[in-house]
């Protein structure tokens, strides 16, 4: 007798149903790929929702930190302040420029960057010159502090932008989780000297890979064009004035990002949607949801909780064909971090990384899968002693 297998639920997947194939036929038919107008178009589009002065498309959100890192004047042998929870990409991009992260603990209520942790240890770590802002014991500068928003939720940019200021950091935001997040109305990745989004095939919207840097400063927004596109000097001939990059976001997949833009609101409130239903549904469990800081207003473009057993609701799920994630690693246990700086007093990254799970949360989920989910992590959870 076959066996029935239920349908499966994906973790994020894309949403695609609208002008998308429409937008890159027209693309592809007007034979302008490396550039062109729908790149114009959607730089335009982003930079009209986010407020930003300046948006560079470029070819992923790593790429994005990379230049960015480099406008911000990052050097080889300099150390960059980085959340030790978070995506690897942030701790690469720094690696790339022959810096080293070195790794702050998180809030465990806000799962971003601890800053009064990172404001102990800039006080009593480091010193300062006519130079920058250096580490003690290493004597490296230390140049510059990237604030992640996680999830969507958006640091204390205020506190952050005063404490940088005070030690002489550039901030440059990694803000590819948060296209669609505000604080106290202004939107993530806006704060900063610069700021960075993803465009990833998971992201709230996508265009398949690419990525944009965001910034209110001309000069910087000058130099970053001329770095994606091989430091190019002269019109015509192969003149290149420094090192340069090809990073350019291309014209079809910037039509995708152009449709994609056109539902951004309708895909923020599905999220934001989803979020609210996972929290009324396991907010008697000894479960723990993220804390958004005050002021924000969170895309939730992942949903995700903090459970005992985690990595056993995960393999239940599985066995439902619903799949699931569990947070990020702390970059500071991955080999290639080890031997960087980890500032900690109580490793919450370990701890949230161990319990948590990011849950189904595709714009395109329905009524009836979301009930699945929340069916089949209830009789996870009902073993467990209600609140």
């Amino acid at each position: 007798m076959e066996t029935y297998k239920l349908s499966s639920i994906p973790l994020c997947e894309p949403n695609l149903n609208g002008r998308e194939k429409q937008y890159m036929a027209e693309a592809i038919d007007s034979n302008w790929l490396s550039g062109g107008s729908f790149l114009r178009r959607f730089e335009q589009q982003l930079a009209d929702y986010s407020d930003a002065a300046h948006v560079i498309g470029v070819s992923n959100g790593t790429s994005a930190l990379h230049v960015a890192l480099t406008l911000a004047g990052v050097e080889k042998g300099d150390l960059v302040l980085v959340p030790d929870l978070t995506f690897v990409a942030t701790a690469n991009a720094v690696k790339y420029l022959g810096a080293s992260p070195v790794m702050v603990d998180i809030d465990a209520s806000t799962w971003l960057m601890d800053l009064d942790l990172l404001l102990d240890f800039l006080e009593n770590q480091t010193y300062q010159n006519s130079g920058g802002c250096f580490h003690r014991d290493s004597h490296r500068r230390i140049k510059a502090v990237v604030p992640v928003h996680l999830l969507g939720n958006i640091c204390e940019m205020e506190r952050l932008n005063a404490i940088a200021g005070r030690f002489a950091l550039a901030v440059v935001e990694d803000a590819a989780c948060s296209l669609g997040s505000f604080r106290n109305g202004r939107h993530s990745g806006t704060s900063g000297l610069l700021g960075t989004v993803s465009f990833n095939s998971n992201k709230i919207i996508t265009t398949a890979g690419g990525g944009a840097i965001l910034t209110n400063d001309d000069a910087l927004a000058k130099r970053a064009r001329h770095l994606i596109t091989q430091a190019k000097s002269h019109p015509t001939e192969y003149i290149h004035d420094e090192l340069g990059y090809n990073f350019r976001l291309v014209n079809p997949l910037a039509a995708m990002g152009c449709a994609q833009m056109e539902q951004l609101p309708g895909f923020v409130l599905k999220k934001k949607e989803i979020a609210a239903h996972y929290r009324q549904e396991f907010g008697d469990y000894e479960v723990m949801f993220q804390q958004l800081t005050p002021g924000t207003d969170s895309n939730h473009w992942h949903s995700a909780m903090l459970v005992n057993e985690s990595r056993s609701l995960i393999a239940a799920l599985a066995a439902e064909n619903i799949e699931t994630r569990p947070l990020w690693t702390p970059i500071h246990e991955l080999p290639v971090f080890q031997q960087d700086l980890y500032i900690s007093r109580e490793n919450i990254a370990a701890d949230v990384s161990r319990r948590g799970i990011m849950l189904p949360c595709s714009t395109s989920i329905s009524d009836e899968q979301l009930q699945r989910v929340c069916q089949t992590i209830g009789r996870f959870l009902s073993v467990s002693i209600k609140i």
